[in-house]
């Protein structure tokens, strides 16, 4: 039987609804293609199967591979990755099956979208429909192959290379055995599908009235209630234009950086215009500093009252799924409260928080070593539980000490407590209860991408262009005008930030604090892991912790920091490599340098 109706074979069964008669020639493997074209239905199934496998993950799971944290748990794979065991079969960030098979579902719909008839009723609506949804299945294309690109290249006997570009569906007749493509082919390639995308997709979805109507699509005869039908609020959530420039300014960031910059794929002043690009047509910097930015998770009313034909807060580029549980508050409260304390952020993440007045705590004049969780920049204690601290719905107060009377303290027991003097607070709800007599869930409300990771990368890129005070790629502000708000906005307002003041005009001090503060922002949200490659900066630093214990005599406690977990990578690791059971079965494709077969 055919590739395709393989393929179509599963994409119906998620497609279309339980009815025997719908199911039954599914199972008798009769599904063809031509099928797709007179239902828009089981024809979208195509493109919800590349929607399915989007590669986010709303729970933090890279970031104890790093120096950011550690798992309790020894199963866990990125903790086995960390510790001398990565290889190119255990290799938990491996996306080439996922991201190649969500790949030949979009060629598949793009070579097929012009027979589908989308409505009958209405040639307006139809056209609408098919540009609604070929815009879809460029950028699922392109975001698929950017994920692709990320986790398998890298150099080949001195040249960056990217992973084998596939833009028609195969079958049983396709040539499999393809050489890899360059690394910045691959960028090309990912840059001109989000292009094509953008000719079909509004910038955002929503419902308009009759005079508002685009010209090109009231041209044709569409009214309101059709384009509202089309491309209204009940889209929402689905990528538009301005997800697609996001993820535009991420892919350059990712390009421009020290790691694949031999490719020649993207400089530092396109990675700053393609980020001031996004923030431009979202109203500049002041329309993009959300003052509560920060702690979006922990926004209760609007959780509460969000519905997804919402448009999105400032701060959510785009969002990721809103559901009602308690899965990530089960993995990661303290055992006490019946979680299991998985995500253990390190002292090394902790350190990186600066004391309240923006100083580093290594220059600091108001920082206490004797009590170093008070007076500190406020997100340390919303994105760490520390000792003492106090969550859950009974507002318990959690130690962490070693000599505490509680399962919550240091290493109390294995696969439960804290290794390393603390647990993850980010993404929790602090109104869970996971008391078994009387569990209750709460809403919460995933980021995909947040603006304050654009307005990072935009801080970064024009840094490196031009420096700290230069406005790069058509924007009207500088690296140093986006830290400014960014640290300013976690404060009271009159806070000075004479820290920043005093090495606004120093690119390698500003270098420094641009990457700790996308460190503080985004930890726990899978980016430490990924950023710490594409800079080449230190993957070997250990995982350290701290030891908590009451003096007898004094009552005083006494901290005392810890080596909790080695970090062993090579070199070779900053790229990942290409997984083993494809060098089996392919000739043509190489290997990355330092990785063996295995």
């Amino acid at each position: 039987m055919k590739l395709k109706n393989i393929i179509l074979f599963g994409t119906a069964v998620m497609a279309l609804t339980a009815c025997d008669d719908l199911i039954k020639p599914a199972l008798e493997n009769n599904q063809e293609i031509t099928e797709m074209y007179n239902d828009p239905q089981f024809a979208r199934g195509l493109i919800d199967n590349a929607f399915l496998v989007l590669p986010y993950d709303g729970s933090s799971v890279s970031d104890v591979a790093t120096d950011d944290a550690v798992s309790n748990n020894t199963d866990n794979n990125y903790k086995k990755m960390a510790t001398g065991n990565w290889t190119s079969e255990m290799n938990p960030i491996n996306q080439w099956e996922t991201r190649y098979h969500a790949i030949q579902y979009c060629n598949l719909f793009l070579e097929n979208i012009e027979k589908v008839r989308w409505d009958y009723t209405s040639e307006a609506l139809n056209q609408m429909h098919m540009d609604l949804y070929k815009g879809q299945a460029y950028a699922l294309r392109a975001l698929h192959m950017f994920y692709l690109l990320r986790a398998h290249c890298g150099m080949v006997g001195g040249q960056l290379m990217g992973v084998p570009i596939h833009l028609a569906s195969e079958d049983q007749y396709s040539d499999f055995n393809l050489p890899r493509n360059t690394f910045k082919e691959c960028v090309d390639q990912i840059m001109a599908d989000f292009d094509e995308a953008l000719k079909y997709v509004p910038a955002q979805y929503g419902d308009v009235s009759a005079e508002n109507v685009p010209a090109k699509y009231a041209a044709i005869g569409a009214n309101d209630a059709e384009y509202n039908r089309a491309f209204g609020n009940m889209q929402r959530g689905k990528i538009d234009g301005n997800i697609i420039t996001a993820v535009k300014a991420q892919v350059a960031l990712f390009a421009a950086s020290p790691a694949y910059q031999s490719a020649g794929a993207m400089t530092w002043e396109q990675a700053a215009k393609y980020a001031a690009d996004y923030l431009k047509i979202r109203g500049g910097l002041s329309a993009n500093v959300d003052p509560t930015g920060w702690k979006w998770f922990a926004n209760k009313d609007y959780i509460k009252n969000y519905k997804f034909t919402d448009p999105d807060p400032v701060e959510i580029v785009w969002r990721g799924v809103v559901g009602e549980s308690h899965d990530m508050e089960s993995d990661n409260y303290p055992p006490s409260l019946y979680g299991h304390g998985r995500i253990n952020p390190t002292q090394n993440l902790v350190d990186a928080f600066p004391t309240a007045s923006g100083y580093p705590i290594t220059s600091a004049p108001d920082y206490d070593a004797a009590n170093p969780y008070e007076n500190r920049d406020p997100r340390l204690k919303m994105y760490i539980l520390v000792n003492g601290d106090v969550i859950g719905a009974e507002n318990k107060a959690i130690s962490t000490a070693s000599d505490a009377t509680t399962i919550d303290g240091l290493n109390k027991e294995t696969g439960a407590s804290t290794t390393t003097g603390f647990y993850m607070r980010k993404l929790l709800r602090d109104d869970v209860n996971l008391n078994p007599n009387n569990t209750t869930n709460q809403r919460h409300f995933g980021a995909r991408i947040r603006t304050t990771e654009i307005l990072l990368d935009y801080a970064e890129a024009a840094n490196e262009a031009q420096g700290p005070t230069a406005n790069v790629g058509g924007a009207s502000f500088s690296a140093y005008d986006v830290i400014k708000a960014l640290r300013a906005r976690v404060h009271e307002d009159g806070w000075s930030d004479s820290y920043l003041e005093s090495i606004k005009n120093d690119k390698d001090k500003m270098r420094q604090l641009i990457r700790n503060e996308r460190r503080i922002e985004l930890c726990f949200e899978n980016h430490r892991f990924w950023d710490l490659r594409r800079w080449k900066a230190n993957l070997t630093e250990t995982a350290k912790g701290v030891n908590i214990s009451t003096n007898s005599s004094t009552g005083a406690l006494n901290y005392r920091q810890i080596d909790v977990e080695p970090r062993q990578y090579q070199d070779y690791m900053v790229y990942g490599p290409i997984p083993y059971s494809e060098l089996r079965k392919w000739s043509n494709l190489q290997q990355n340098d330092g990785w063996t077969t295995k």
